[in-house]
């Protein structure tokens, strides 16, 4: 991944975690707004973070692990996401809409991001062994 692209995925996680606490900092003051903002706070703000761990993983498998956890994460906010619309928890629907598509495409680019690297790692297996039997 080039260093350009890598800060580009990096800064709009960013922005996302900067958009889940303007939606959470939305959330009606009740009972169940308290408690989705808590969880969608924690696993919006996350993947922004785990992507900075992946960056700096010890090995293939290790980037992959993580990006599954970062995945996780994604899956998590994105209902907590679909509750807040359903109930719903705001009247910035606008805000929660606008979460919604971003984090469909995060997961959408994470999902293909794992297969790569998935693919990467059999492939360099497969090369190694090659090697080694040759």
């Amino acid at each position: 991944m080039s260093e350009s692209r890598k800060y580009d995925l990096e800064e709009r996680l960013i922005e996302f975690a900067v958009l889940i606490i303007r939606i959470t900092e939305s959330l009606y003051n009740t009972r169940a707004g308290i408690h989705i903002g808590g969880q969608v706070v924690r696993s919006g703000t996350s993947p922004a973070l785990h992507y900075g761990e992946a960056q700096s993983a010890e090995s293939r498998a290790d980037f992959v692990h993580k990006l599954k956890i970062l995945l996780k994460e994604l899956r998590e906010t994105k209902n907590a996401l679909r509750i807040t619309k359903a109930v719903p928890l705001t009247d910035k629907m606008d805000l929660t809409e606008q979460g919604l598509k971003e984090v469909d495409e995060l997961i959408s680019i994470f999902v293909k991001s794992i297969d790569t690297a998935k693919r990467n790692m059999m492939a360099e297996k497969t090369k190694k062994s090659k090697e080694k039997n040759a």
